[in-house]
C-alpha cells in the first residue's frame, strides 16, 4: 500500500480507501450499466452471435468506465486526483484533451 501511496502522491490512507472504493464502484457500475445499453441497443445475447456480443460489450463499457471514474471520483472528493489519472490514461491511448 505504500508504494501506491507514494505513487500516486497520497498522504493519508483514508484517501487511498476512498480512491480505491471509487475504483470499485466504477468498474461495477460500468459493468452493470452495459446491459441495459446493449438492450437498447437492440443487442442481446440469446440472439446476438457470442463472439460479437460480448466484444461490443466490453467495447461500450470502457466509455462509460471513464465517464462514471471521474462523476464517482468528484461524489467522494477526488476529483482532482482522477482527473490527472483519466487525461493520463487518455493520452496513454491517443487521446488528447486540453
Amino acid at each position: 500500500m505504500e508504494k501506491l501511496k507514494q505513487r500516486w502522491n497520497i498522504k493519508s490512507n483514508i484517501q487511498l480507501f476512498v480512491i480505491l472504493l471509487v475504483f470499485a464502484i466504477t468498474g461495477s457500475s460500468a459493468a452493470k450499466l452495459a446491459g441495459p445499453l446493449m438492450e437498447l441497443l437492440t443487442l442481446r445475447q440469446e440472439t446476438t452471435n457470442p463472439w460479437i456480443y460480448w466484444m461490443l460489450r466490453i467495447v461500450l463499457i470502457f466509455p462509460i468506465y471513464q465517464v462514471l471514474l471521474v462523476f464517482f471520483g468528484w461524489v467522494f472528493g477526488q476529483f482532482q486526483f482522477f482527473w490527472g489519472f483519466e487525461k493520463k490514461m487518455l493520452k496513454r491511448i491517443g487521446i488528447k484533451l486540453k
